[in-house]
């Protein structure tokens, strides 16, 4: 499987007067856990360009289940990890860099800087 589960949809709302398909859990060492771009509580817009926008839950699985191996994943990331319901931003486009993707490298540099600077100090 892709090795993540899925809530809501037509017939099993997750979120009251919204009938979209969230990822609940992402399965240990699954293909969804070793790419590591899902996570839980992402809302699912498409799988394969094919829109999930009003599906009973069933017919939702079936999608998943016949995806096949190259599977393509349109998703809205949710604001902020929380437990029950999830908040999410923007149109439907997952947000820009994660805060630690800037701020690692960042970090990285000034501290090799830095190092180089009182190395550079200690030969004169």
């Amino acid at each position: 499987g892709l090795g993540f589960n899925i809530v809501g949809g037509t017939d099993q709302q997750y979120i009251s007067n919204d009938s979209s398909i969230y990822v609940s859990r992402i399965k240990k060492d699954g293909a969804a856990y070793l790419d590591g771009r899902l996570q839980e509580g992402d809302k699912i817009l498409a799988v394969n360009g094919r829109d999930l926008k009003d599906l009973r839950h069933k017919d939702a699985v079936e999608l998943f289940r016949n995806a096949g191996c190259d599977v393509s994943l349109k998703i809205q990331r949710r604001l902020q990890p929380q437990n029950g319901p999830v908040g999410h931003q923007g149109d439907g486009e997952s947000g820009g860099l994660p805060l630690a993707a800037i701020l690692v490298p960042g970090l990285a540099l000034a501290a090799a800087a830095v190092w180089i600077l009182l190395r550079y100090r200690q030969r004169m």
